[in-house]
């Protein structure tokens, strides 16, 4: 599938800014299960914008702005080809021992009632841990509510799980906190996904990946009760979203800041090589 990506971030200021520091985590990168045809991230201020790598393979830019600034938009867009690959990750840039995915942070950690949730799930499937993931990712996409007002960037998973409401971004932080407390690794993932009933969207979208032995990295989407397929495009990993936030920065000076994205995702026209 030919899918067609536009991210815009906008910020304006009452009064301006004297600098500002942005980092991006807004580039894909290929892998077997999806091909980036081409990709730009520009900004509409005269800036530094220097490319690079994070610890976890991840395509970063920062950007350094000197002021005043009273507006900046900051601009992502690309074609990506992707293909369903069963939920299998595969062709990735590895750079961090499994082993490291198993450490909890302050956004995953598990809470008792997250651990016997996970127990529970790993028992009734008679300890296989491919098959109590699958049911863990069922079960949080029937049992909680999607609701965008229900938290924040900084709610936990133990809070959103008692909650039983959030986010894909508490979706996915409650399924890493569940896998890890059973002893697989798992990591979160912010991207995209193509949606069948409208273009534009508010926010990107969040998912986990599990190691599971003999198979390698799955990526579950408990957002939607499914397995990653050719609608999600992949862009950054991370142990929770801090380490994968598409963008983060600060400003001096400024106040009264106005925040603005917008989102499309599309699926374009199909080509056919040869």
């Amino acid at each position: 599938m030919r899918i067609r990506i536009r991210h815009e971030t906008s910020y304006a200021y009452a009064s301006p800014a004297r600098s500002a520091l942005q980092f991006l985590r807004l580039m894909p990168r290929s892998s077997d299960g999806q091909f980036v045809r081409r990709w730009r991230v520009e900004v509409d201020v005269d800036a530094r914008l220097d490319r690079s790598m994070d610890a976890y393979g991840n395509i970063t830019h920062l950007i350094f702005i000197d002021g005043p600034i009273e507006r900046l938009h900051i601009v992502a867009e690309g074609d990506v080809h992707t293909r369903d690959m069963g939920g299998v990750v595969s062709g990735t840039l590895e750079r961090l021992p499994l082993a490291f995915y198993l450490r909890g942070t302050a956004l995953t950690h598990a809470s008792e009632p997250i651990r016997l949730f996970a127990r529970r799930h790993l028992t009734a499937e008679g300890g296989d841990v491919l098959a109590a993931m699958h049911a863990l990712n069922s079960s949080l996409f029937q049992d909680m509510a999607f609701d965008v007002s229900a938290t924040s960037a900084s709610t936990t998973a133990s809070e959103a799980f008692a909650r039983k409401e959030g986010v894909c971004q508490d979706f996915a932080h409650i399924l890493i906190a569940a896998a890890r407390s059973i002893g697989a690794p798992a990591r979160y993932v912010s991207g995209y996904f193509m949606r069948t009933d409208r273009d534009d969207q508010e926010a990107g979208h969040a998912w986990a990946e599990v190691h599971v032995d003999g198979l390698g990295w799955i990526g579950f989407d408990p957002a939607h009760g499914m397995c990653i397929t050719d609608q999600h495009v992949r862009v950054a990993v991370g142990a929770d979203y801090c380490d994968a936030a598409p963008v983060r920065g600060a400003q001096v000076g400024g106040y009264d800041e106005q925040l603005g994205v917008n989102i499309a995702v599309t699926q374009g026209q199909q080509i056919v090589e040869g």
